[in-house]
């Protein structure tokens, strides 16, 4: 689904893309069924073609795929060498994975763009995040909450490997650029060597009902400690990427 859009925004093969449906799921690598010994036939359904998809991502960019169990904290645990992320949402679950050496991390979210209910608005929304809310159409703020929803979930994932650390919404105001299909996602808090005042790109996309985003994160200073010290610190982290 969103396939053609995401391997078109990403040129050079950094990036693999995945996706499955879950009920074209079909059972667990070795390792990955414990996690899901108490988990309803739906559950095991959705980690299945979880797992399918992110394999699928793995094999787009070269890499023998392998079995992807969840940790204790819930996360999937990627093997050596791969930054990867999984997402699903109505029956369908998508990936993305690439090589370790060539991005330090990757976060993707679909979400149904359905609007965002508003009693929810207070504890997903930082002022800034409402701020930018209120200058859209009123008939639109419910769906574009939701749109910042997934952009900080996104984001979040990309960067929690980092620290491990769960935080909240209000970690990360986002801005989003509609034209661009773009979001910036400029952070409260401080994950390891990206400190709080970094601000993060990346993509928005819809389709089908769903909106999508993603945020990858380059290897070496572009996401470290140099960025810190300057004093506009933007890091484009997607397709402008080279080699």
């Amino acid at each position: 689904m969103f396939r053609d859009l995401i391997e078109t925004s990403w040129r050079g093969g950094l990036l693999g893309y995945g996706e499955a449906r879950v009920e074209d799921a079909h059972g667990f690598w070795p390792g990955e069924a414990p996690a899901m010994a108490r988990a309803t036939p739906a559950r095991q359904a959705e980690f299945a073609a979880g797992r399918a998809a992110a394999r699928a991502a793995m094999r787009a960019v070269g890499m023998v795929p392998y079995a992807i169990p969840m940790g204790s904290d819930r996360a999937p645990v990627w093997p050596a060498g791969v930054v990867g992320s999984i997402s699903h949402s109505n029956g369908l679950c998508i990936a993305v994975a690439a090589r370790a050496r060539a991005l330090s991390g990757l976060g993707i979210d679909i979400e149904p763009l359905d609007p965002l209910p508003e009693e929810l608005w207070p504890d997903v929304l930082t002022p800034t995040d409402r701020d930018w809310l209120m200058t859209q159409d009123a008939d639109l703020r419910g769906g574009y909450a939701r749109m910042i929803f997934s952009a900080k979930e996104a984001t979040y994932k990309a960067l929690y490997p980092r620290t491990r650390r769960i935080v909240g919404f209000d970690a990360m105001d986002i801005l989003p650029d509609l034209g661009a299909g773009r979001f910036l996602a400029r952070l409260n808090t401080g994950f390891g060597p990206i400190g709080a005042g970094i601000s993060l790109t990346g993509q928005l996309f819809c389709a089908s009902g769903l909106v999508c985003t993603l945020l990858a994160l380059p290897r070496g200073a572009e996401c470290g400690a140099n960025v810190a010290g300057n004093s506009i610190p933007e890091t484009e982290c997607f397709s402008e990427i080279s080699a």
